[in-house]
């Protein structure tokens, strides 16, 4: 019977051990961008050749002859950072329980605040997980980003209410023991949070939520809700304290090391932590998951700041 490897966690010198120059950079983005072999990613063909000097690019296809790279058709075209220093930012972010700044990452990298700022950008495109859907036993609960009102200036504030005014609804769902699922919600009727948890979660999978009257009539599901309003917090299997932890984690993170999100970017701050979490502690494994994640992939400057 075979046992279940430990987690592998890669300190900060192993790891530049492990990826010491460009070559061994390169090459490990080779192995997983081409794990059956080199072929050109203009015309898929296998004929290929390594251009000697590198120059514009390392290889070219016998067939259209057109120049590629590594970094061809993936997050990382065009950019003239160092593949060293890529994966350097892609192992920080993932070993960053709470995320790390684009001024804290520019100081690591020895780039600038806005070369920084793009790059983690691009990262958080490749840390989308893809998967089925949820099953079992799920706990479903929204959240709410955004700056307080008591912070805005006197000319922003909205003077609309409390709690989620101004902010931007985010729907988690989370497996017990399992994957978690989060992304921004357009609206919080009980037909935008049905039709979420329709596209997300599995035929007769037993739900778990709070009282938000938006999760009530649900078909299809076994649904027990807990009463946060009286108190009640766990009843026999009914909590969301699982998603919830994943919302604190989300909330440091917002607070403590982003400070600001705006609604344009959130989707891409909730795949980074999402993915952070589904991927687990194992740096090789996130480091794989987010090289995976890059393939097929790209964000512009000009559209991220569209």
């Amino acid at each position: 019977m075979k046992t279940a490897q430990k987690p592998v966690s890669l300190s900060v010198f192993q790891f530049m051990q492990r990826y010491p120059n460009e070559d061994a950079a390169r090459q490990y983005m080779e192995n997983r961008v081409w794990p059956n072999g080199r072929f050109c990613p203009h015309c898929g063909s296998i004929r290929t050749i390594e251009v000697k000097d590198h120059k514009p690019m390392p290889y070219r296809c016998q067939d259209c002859r057109e120049h590629f790279s590594v970094r061809t058709g993936t997050i990382l075209a065009e950019s003239r950072l160092p593949l060293t220093k890529w994966l350097f930012a892609v192992y920080l972010m993932t070993t960053a329980r709470k995320g790390i700044s684009s001024v804290q990452l520019s100081k690591e990298l020895g780039v600038t605040q806005k070369t920084a700022w793009f790059l983690e950008h691009r990262i958080r495109e490749a840390f989308e997980q893809k998967g089925g859907l949820l099953g079992g036993s799920v706990e479903i609960d929204e959240t709410y980003v955004g700056g307080k009102e008591s912070n805005k200036h006197a000319n922003k504030k909205l003077h609309a209410g409390r709690g989620g005014v101004g902010k931007q609804a985010v729907m988690g769902i989370k497996e017990r023991n399992g994957r978690v699922r989060a992304f921004p919600i357009s609206g919080t009727t009980q037909i935008d949070f049905h039709a979420a948890i329709v596209e997300n979660v599995e035929r007769g999978a037993n739900v778990y939520t709070d009282c938000h009257r938006s999760y009530e009539n649900m078909k299809g599901y076994t649904h027990e809700a807990v009463k946060h309003s009286v108190g009640e917090y766990v009843r026999g299997q009914a909590h969301t304290n699982g998603v919830e932890s994943f919302w604190a984690l989300l909330k440091r993170g917002h607070y403590g090391t982003f400070h600001q999100i705006s609604p344009k970017h959130l989707v891409r701050y909730v795949n980074e932590f999402s993915g952070r979490h589904n991927i687990g502690c194992d740096t090789k494994a996130c480091l794989d998951a987010i090289a995976d994640g890059m393939i097929g992939k790209r964000l512009s400057y000009e559209r991220l700041t569209a």
